[in-house]
């Protein structure tokens, strides 16, 4: 009786403290939103804070986005379709190369290995340089392609899904090439199913997530007001002429809601396990 009292008091404690966890973390956020319905009087008087006046809260700055900010949902649609892009082909990509690293024994598998390790250690301010100047005689400069691919395949995800294919029953391969499949037909009927759930949802949250919030890449490739992707786009809200702090902060939280429905939609392959050999009959 005593043991079943101490484990439900340390239950109540760790539930408590993972509350107070979440509030510090969500903090920002909720001045965020708050923040984004105050006008923007208020916010040059008292900054970001709780100090101001309750009464003023509004939703004009969101009426002003949904209805004249035009260059807004521009931007947005620029993100949108650049991230998109990006998880597609960078998860297609990467797990295809991450594969044949697992699977295939062929000559330099070790070494082109170690490439993907050192680039991964190698800051990508470090390469931007070469890959602008790349950018440029592909005359991709000021295009979707030119922010979209360096990011194709991404060091981190073809090291991630390297590891996790390494897990993969090679019996089924076997048993694949005896009933007659292809090589493609093994990966993307036997094998990428396998890999799929939560190794392909993780990345893509991670990948969704640094394209979303990429800023100097594009910044560096992109020249019109019309091609800039969202954070880009909001960064030009403030000069030295004009800041529009709340059509900025309104325009940030906006910015959250796409992470959100991408969470939403993927959280389940961070928690859920896959088990790999499970299409192996004993």
């Amino acid at each position: 009786m005593k043991n079943k009292q101490k484990r439900k008091t340390l239950s109540w404690v760790a539930n408590i403290g993972m509350a107070i966890v979440c509030l510090i973390a969500l903090f920002p956020v909720i001045m965020l939103l708050i923040s984004s319905l105050r006008p923007s009087s208020e916010l040059m008087r008292t900054g970001i804070s709780l100090a101001f006046d309750w009464s003023t809260l509004n939703i004009d700055n969101y009426n002003y986005i949904f209805t004249q900010a035009a260059g807004y949902w521009t931007w947005y649609t620029n993100s949108l379709v650049i991230s998109a892009v990006t998880i597609v082909l960078s998860l297609f990509f990467s797990a295809m190369v991450g594969y044949a690293l697992a699977v295939y024994d062929f000559k330099g598998r070790n070494l082109f290995f170690t490439f993907v390790v050192f680039i991964l250690m190698v800051p990508f301010e470090i390469l931007m340089l070469p890959l602008f100047q790349m950018m440029i005689t592909a005359s991709l400069v000021d295009s979707y392609l030119g922010v979209i691919l360096p990011m194709v395949v991404a060091p981190i995800a073809v090291f991630f899904f390297r590891q996790y294919a390494l897990g993969l029953p090679v019996q089924l391969m076997d048993a694949a090439r005896i009933d007659g499949a292809t090589e493609y037909g093994i990966y993307f009927k036997i094998m990428l199913p396998l890999m799929g759930g939560p190794s392909l949802g993780a990345m893509a949250i991670l990948q969704g997530l640094g394209s979303w919030n990429n800023f100097l890449w594009p910044l560096i490739v992109l020249r019109s007001n019309d091609m800039f992707t969202l954070p880009i786009g909001l960064a030009t809200l403030l000069t030295p002429y004009g800041n529009n702090y709340d059509v900025l902060i309104a325009g940030s939280v906006m910015t959250i809601v796409p992470i959100i429905i991408l969470f939403i939609f993927f959280q389940r392959y961070f928690v859920a396990g896959l088990t790999t050999g499970g299409g192996v009959k004993g």
